[in-house]
C-alpha cells in the first residue's frame, strides 16, 4: 500500500433485480427498500457509486450550493464515504472516530470516539484516516486504527461490543471500512510494510464472535495450521509458491481496503495486499508465485472457504496491491451478458473478470506502463518487461503509489463507463544490498535512498512537472478511454456518477467538481478551501437531493510527496453537503503559519548529523527533507522549534504522545533530538529563503 516517505524519482452494470440501492434487512438476506438511495459506502453492495437521483442534473448544476457542513474535531486526513439510514448520515473520521447527523440540516445527532491510543499512529502507514462504517439490523459497525471492530447503535452510539482483530505485538492497524451481510461483519487489516500476516475475518453482528478467518499467505510451516478456514487451500495451493524463509517478514498480503459481498452469486470477493517486504528475490528467494498476493480471491460469506483466486502479479515485487475498490455489474460482452468484477489496480491495468468463476475476461491498461507489454490471455500472466523486477535500477511507471489507490471509482449503467481517478507517479526501484528485517518498521526490501528529495527551487518545480492526475472515462467493454481530463497534481479523491448525468470529483486543491459524464465538460466547481480525497455520495430526503463529501487534505500521497502543493495552513476536516439554491458560506480560510526562526548558530557538524537521524526516525511522518503537506505539523513552522528544552519535551518526554507523537526515547538521546532541531532549523531558514524570493516555500 502507500507509504509516508516514499520518495517520486522522477521528474449497478444494471441494478440487481429487485435490489435497486437497497440495504440488508433485519435478519437479513433480503434487501429492503432504502428512501434515501445510498444505504452504504459504494451506494450498494453492487459498489458501483452510483445513484439514480436526477434532480440536480446538467440542466440544473450551476444552482447547486453549499446547504450546511459540520465541523470536525480532527486536522487529519478524511477519507469516509457517509451513508443514509431513516434520515440520518453516518460517516466516520480520522481518528477512527464516528458521527451521525441529520441528514436533512446537519444537526448533530451523536458522536463516537474509540479513544485509539495516539501511540497507534506511528504503526499506520498512511495517515489516521478511516474509509467509513456499515450498516447492519439497527448497528453501525466501524473499526479503528488500533484493530478494534466496535457495534454502535445507530440510534444512539451507544457501544454495544467490541472486539480486538489483531495480534498487538505486530503492528497491524485497519483503515479500511467493515462490510455486513448474512448476520456477519467483515474485516481486514493492514501493516504488511512493518512485518504483518495477511487475514480477513468474519463476525458474528449480534455478539462480536470470531466465526471464521482467512489467511492470505502461509504462516511458519514448523507451527503447522492455523485452524482457520484457509488451512486446507494454503497448505494444497498456496505454501508450494514460497521458497525461503517468508514467515520471518510476515508475508504480507494485508486485506487493507477492498472487501464486496456479491448477493446474487452469495460469494465475497476480498482484494490481497503487497508481499512484506516488498523485494520477491529477498522475500522469498526470488521463486515462486507467492499466491495470494496481489489477488482477488472468492470465499464462501458463510464459511470463509475459498472459492477461486485470480492473481494479477504473480511473484508480486513493486508494491502492486489488488486492495483497490472492485465493482459488480452485468456487461454485454460478445453478446453475452456476464456477471462481471472490474477493478483498476495498482499496477495500471483494468480487469474484467467473471465473478462466478474468477475467469479473466480482459485486461488492457488504463495508463502508459513500463513494466509489462500487456497480459497474456492464456494464462492470465503479466508479460514482464526485461528489468521490471529492477536487477538493476529501473525507473517503474506506475510506481509503488500505483496507476489507482483506495479512492473509489463509480461506474454508471446509464453511460456504460467507468470513471477512474487515476494518478502518474513513477517510482525508482533499487534493491536495499542493506536488508535487515525489524519488526514493527518499514522493510521493503528497496533502496529508498536512491532518489533524495528536490531541495532547489528548480528540482521543486521539476518534480511537480513530472506528475499528473486524471479523471479517466472507461468503457470496460471495449476496454478504451471514452474521454479524461488530467489534473496538474496526482491527488485526486473518489469518484461519484448520478442519473443526473452528472460525475463529482474533488481534488487535493480543494476543488469540488461536477462534469458532464458524457464528455467530460466542467459544469460546476466548488471551493472546499482543504484538499478532498474522499468520495462523494448523493441521497434524497422527501423531494429534495443532496450532495454529500469530506473535506479534509491527508492519507498516505501528501505524507509521501509533500510538495505537490505549496504552503497549506493546517485546518480541521469538514462535511460538506449541498443542494440546489444553497445558500451557506464557509468561514475565512485560516492562514499559513510563518517559519519559526531563531538567530543561533547551527553548527555544520550538528546539523549534517541531525539530518541523517531526521531521515531515519522522523521522515516517515514528517516527510523527506522538512518538505511538508500540513497533515502531520510542518516542523519548520512548530512554536516548539525555537526552545531546546519544548522541543525536548516533546521528542525525549513524549507530551503529545496522544496526539500521535511518541517518544522516541528508546531511539534518540537528548543530544541526538537537539542534532535534529538545528537540521530543521537549517531547513525552515532555507524554507524562508526560497518564499521571500518569490518561491512558495516548500
Amino acid at each position: 500500500m502507500r507509504k509516508a516517505g516514499l520518495l517520486l524519482s522522477a521528474a449497478l452494470g444494471l441494478a440487481l433485480a429487485g435490489c435497486g440501492n437497497g440495504l440488508s434487512g433485519g435478519k437479513g438476506e433480503a434487501p429492503v427498500d432504502d428512501p434515501a438511495g445510498w444505504s452504504s459506502p459504494g451506494a450498494s453492495p453492487l459498489e458501483q457509486h452510483y445513484a439514480k437521483a436526477d434532480q440536480i442534473n446538467r440542466a440544473t448544476v450551476d444552482k447547486l450550493g453549499l446547504a450546511w457542513s459540520v465541523d470536525l474535531d480532527t486536522d487529519r486526513g478524511q477519507e469516509a464515504t457517509p451513508f443514509v439510514i431513516d434520515g440520518i448520515l453516518y460517516t466516520t473520521t480520522a481518528w477512527s472516530k464516528v458521527i451521525a447527523v441529520d441528514a436533512a440540516t446537519g444537526e448533530r445527532k451523536w458522536q463516537y470516539d474509540p479513544q485509539v491510543p495516539g501511540e497507534a499512529a506511528v504503526k499506520a502507514c498512511c495517515d489516521v484516516i478511516n474509509r467509513g462504517a456499515a450498516y447492519y439490523d439497527g448497528k453501525i459497525y466501524s473499526a479503528t486504527l488500533d484493530g478494534r471492530l466496535i457495534a454502535l447503535d445507530a440510534k444512539t452510539g451507544k457501544l454495544a461490543w467490541s472486539v480486538k482483530t489483531v495480534d498487538g505485538s505486530w503492528s497491524y492497524t485497519i483503515s479500511g471500512a467493515p462490510r455486513a451481510a448474512k448476520g456477519k461483519i467483515f474485516i481486514g487489516n493492514g501493516g504488511a510494510e512493518f512485518g504483518a500476516r495477511g487475514y480477513v475475518s468474519a463476525y458474528d453482528a449480534q455478539t462480536g464472535k470470531l466465526v471464521w478467518r482467512f489467511y492470505t499467505v502461509p504462516g511458519d510451516p514448523a507451527k503447522g495450521p492455523d485452524g482457520a478456514a484457509s488451512d486446507q487451500v494454503l497448505r494444497e495451493k498456496a505454501a508450494p509458491t514460497w521458497f525461503g524463509s517468508y514467515w520471518k517478514y510476515g508475508g504480507g498480503g494485508t486485506v487493507w481496503d477492498a472487501i464486496v459481498y456479491d448477493p446474487q452469486l452469495d460469494q465475497l470477493y476480498i482484494g490481497v495486499g503487497n508481499g512484506a517486504p516488498w523485494n520477491h528475490r529477498i522475500r522469498s528467494n526470488g521463486k515462486g508465485d507467492n499466491l495470494f498476493l496481489a489477488s482477488i480471491v472468492a470465499l464462501n460469506p458463510d464459511t470463509g472457504k475459498y472459492l477461486w483466486h485470480y492473481q494479477q502479479n504473480p511473484g508480486e515485487t513493486w508494491d502492486f496491491t489488488a486492495t483497490q475498490p472492485m465493482i459488480l455489474a452485468d456487461l454485454k460482452i460478445g453478446g453475452k451478458t456476464r456477471q462481471a468484477l472490474m477493478q483498476a489496480p495498482k499496477n495500471g491495468f483494468f480487469y474484467v473478470i467473471d465473478r462466478k468463476t474468477g475467469q479473466l475476461i480482459s485486461a488492457k491498461n488504463f495508463v502508459p506502463v513500463n513494466w509489462a507489454t500487456g497480459i497474456d490471455m492464456k494464462t492470465g500472466r503479466p508479460i514482464e518487461t526485461a528489468n521490471a523486477r529492477y536487477l538493476k535500477r529501473e525507473l517503474g511507471i506506475p510506481g509503488s503509489v500505483g496507476a489507482h489507490s483506495w479512492h473509489p471509482m463509480a461506474y454508471s449503467p446509464n453511460t456504460g463507463l467507468v470513471y477512474i481517478p487515476a494518478q502518474s507517479v513513477p517510482f525508482l526501484y533499487e534493491e536495499d544490498k542493506n536488508f535487515r528485517f525489524r519488526q514493527n518498521h518499514f522493510n521493503l526490501g528497496v533502496n529508498l535512498e536512491a532518489a533524495p528529495p528536490p531541495g532547489t527551487p528548480a528540482e521543486l518545480a521539476a518534480a511537480r512537472k513530472g506528475l499528473h492526475g486524471a479523471l479517466i472515462a472507461w468503457n470496460p467493454v471495449t476496454q478504451k478511454p471514452a474521454w479524461q481530463v488530467v489534473h496538474p497534481r496526482p491527488i485526486n479523491g473518489g469518484v461519484l456518477a448520478t442519473g443526473g448525468g452528472l460525475v463529482f470529483q474533488g481534488d487535493g486543491a480543494g476543488a469540488f467538481v461536477a462534469y458532464d459524464d458524457r464528455n467530460g465538460q466542467e459544469l460546476w466547481r466548488f471551493d472546499s478551501q482543504s484538499g478532498i480525497v474522499a468520495a462523494p455520495m448523493t441521497y434524497r430526503i422527501g423531494d429534495t437531493q443532496y450532495v454529500a463529501v469530506m473535506a479534509g487534505y491527508g492519507g498516505g500521497m501528501p505524507l509521501a510527496l509533500p510538495y505537490l502543493y505549496g504552503p497549506r495552513p493546517r485546518m480541521n476536516g469538514r462535511l460538506l453537503v449541498f443542494k440546489l439554491g444553497g445558500v451557506a458560506k464557509l468561514p475565512p480560510r485560516p492562514d499559513v503559519l510563518p517559519f519559526a526562526i531563531t538567530q543561533e548558530a547551527l553548527p555544520a557538524a550538528a546539523v549534517e548529523r541531525g539530518g541523517s537521524l531526521y531521515a531515519q526516525n522522523c521522515s516517515r511522518c514528517h516527510s523527506s527533507g522538512v518538505l511538508s503537506a500540513n497533515v502531520t505539523p510542518d516542523l519548520r513552522r512548530s512554536g516548539v522549534l525555537t526552545d531546546k528544552a519544548t522541543w525536548q519535551s516533546v521528542v525525549i518526554d513524549g507530551i503529545l504522545s496522544e496526539r500521535g507523537m511518541v517518544s522516541f526515547r528508546n531511539s534518540l538521546t537528548p543530544a541526538d533530538a537537539e542534532s535534529i532541531r538545528l537540521y530543521v532549523q537549517t531547513e525552515a531558514r532555507a524554507a524562508a529563503v526560497r518564499a521571500k524570493e518569490g518561491e512558495d516555500g516548500n
